[in-house]
């Protein structure tokens, strides 16, 4: 099948499709003319990668994925692959890291607006320009 059909049936974008491919996550073949041809056994991979992205996941990690045989199956109805994990510890630890110092930045904005807020209540309280 052509991108355009392939991409429908993924639910993803042609643009998105040859994104994978540059990735090196997707390799259609080609005919005659040179476009891209897909078999299902495409679908199935590309619905993946979607999905693993979707997840939070980088090009990267789904290449280890790819790499390591995970892609090529229905994920709901297989068994999961043991650098699936390793990936998912790793991104979630990452973002865990970043949400501790968005907190922390949220905590020094909150003090700082506060001894703002402050310092106009005061000023406002003698009667002095803003």
């Amino acid at each position: 099948m052509r991108i355009g059909e392939f991409a429908a049936r993924v639910g993803a974008s042609p643009r998105s499709l040859r994104h994978y491919e540059q990735q090196g996550l997707l390799s259609p073949d080609r005919d005659a003319n040179g476009h891209r041809t897909y078999d299902a056994h495409a679908v199935e991979v590309a619905r993946n990668i979607k999905e693993l992205l979707a997840s939070g996941l980088t090009t990267g990690d789904v290449l280890g994925y790819l790499e390591a045989g995970c892609l090529g199956r229905p994920r709901a109805d297989s068994p999961r692959c043991a650098a699936e994990l390793d990936a998912a510890e790793r991104r979630l630890a990452g973002v865990e890291e970043r949400l501790a110092r968005l907190q922390e930045a949220r905590e020094r904005l909150v003090g700082h607006r506060a001894r703002v807020a402050a310092g106009v209540a005061a000023r406002q309280a003698k009667g002095e320009p803003q």
